[in-house]
């Protein structure tokens, strides 16, 4: 995406108060990398970089909005404790107007939106979860967790002025514009979802003896177990097990419910309402997981097929499914570690230059007082981390 070099500002009064709320702002800075220019979150308390992952670098929003003057902007962080999604629109503004697929967008979410730094794309904020673990496709972004959006205040006219909860709208938007294959409809998608939501009758015993012995039973089988590995949050593990059990137990809400509660994955979230409409976490994720689930189990279907000897429609179909989804994943954490890389490059040009400049200054005046710890500590841990997330 690309960074305009010029500062446009920040116009505090249009930043919704709903988002003020939360202590997770940051500052950017435009830097550029291979000839293109990105931006580089920035700890307002400390003007040094700061990580989506660490709470310790992020501020409450009046301390990052004074830090911002010296900056390029000001920025929030999305995390599993908020209730927010953020839509990334790139290149879709011309002559300030929207393209059409963008005014579309922006239109059926019906919620607060900015226009970016750059002026050539815009932000849409809303109440919501991101219904499966692929964030992106072309121009169009969303995240919910482990991410950075700009904020510029620059509103949107006719759009609202505050985050609206936006569930039921954001779900069809995301299939058609982020998940979906563009040779099919999402009225299409929808249909066969509907043609195929027909409770199994399975028993939960039942169910769980067939999903553990099906062809992707070691993954059934570490996400019921309580495994996160291989995803960056345990809400994308939430939502994979959903999605399992969708297929099992033919969609069925009620029985999707009662197992997810009896997984090891469970935590009292799963229960806590986080959504203005008064629906829970687990609710809503269960609901995502419906609406994204295109295959089921048919209990007439041969025993040897379920288990991975040869069904040709549901099988190949949901390792279609389980393939794009561990694609999406693996993309991910390539982004992730890129981003992580980029950030540690800073930080060892910053530790040169803060050498140069202690050794020049010592030169001239002793230091006194406490030792501090030394910043090489500091990025040694850090490079540690990147090691065992590559192992």
């Amino acid at each position: 995406m690309e960074v305009s070099t010029v500062n446009r500002g920040v116009e505090p009064d249009a930043i919704p108060a709903a988002l003020r709320e939360y202590p997770q702002w940051v500052c950017w800075r435009a830097k550029e990398r291979d000839g293109k220019l990105t931006k580089i979150p920035i700890d307002p308390q400390t003007g040094s970089f700061a990580s989506v992952s660490d709470p310790d670098t992020w501020a409450l929003y009046e301390v990052a909005l004074g830090a911002a003057e010296a900056e390029d902007g000001l920025g929030f962080v999305f995390t599993e404790d908020d209730p927010f999604v953020g839509v990334d629109l790139d290149d879709c503004r011309e002559d300030g107007e929207l393209t059409d697929w963008a005014a579309d967008i922006v239109d059926r979410l019906d919620s607060y939106t900015e226009v970016s730094p750059s002026g050539t794309g815009v932000h849409v904020l809303i109440e919501g979860m991101i219904p499966s673990t692929k964030s992106r496709s072309g121009s169009v972004e969303c995240y919910d967790s482990n991410r950075f959006f700009t904020m510029t205040g620059d509103h949107v006219d006719e759009t609202p002025t505050g985050i609206e909860e936006r569930q039921d709208a954001f779900a069809p938007v995301y299939d058609q514009y982020v998940y979906g294959d563009d040779e099919r409809s999402t009225e299409g998608r929808a249909q066969e979802r509907r043609t195929s939501s027909t409770p199994t009758s399975l028993s939960d015993a039942e169910l769980i003896e067939k999903a553990t012995n099906a062809k992707n039973g070691a993954k059934f089988e570490r996400l019921w177990n309580g495994s996160t590995a291989g995803y960056e949050s345990q809400s994308e593990a939430d939502m994979a097990l959903c999605c399992l059990l969708a297929f099992w137990t033919g969609n069925d809400e009620t029985q999707m419910d009662r197992l997810f509660s009896d997984s090891g994955l469970y935590r009292e979230k799963w229960d806590e309402v986080h959504y203005s409409d008064g629906s829970t976490y687990g609710e809503q994720t269960v609901a995502n997981a419906v609406q994204v689930s295109n295959e089921t189990y048919e209990r007439e279907t041969d025993e040897a097929d379920v288990a991975g000897s040869g069904s040709p429609v549901s099988v190949s179909n949901q390792e279609a499914t389980m393939l794009r989804e561990r694609v999406d994943l693996l993309r991910g954490r390539v982004d992730s570690l890129e981003r992580e890389l980029a950030r540690t490059r800073d930080e060892i040009a910053g530790l040169r230059q803060s050498q140069q400049g202690l050794t020049e200054h010592s030169r001239r005046e002793p230091v006194s007082g406490a030792p501090v710890e030394p910043a090489s500590v500091r990025l040694s841990s850090r490079l540690q981390r990147l090691i065992q997330v590559f192992r």
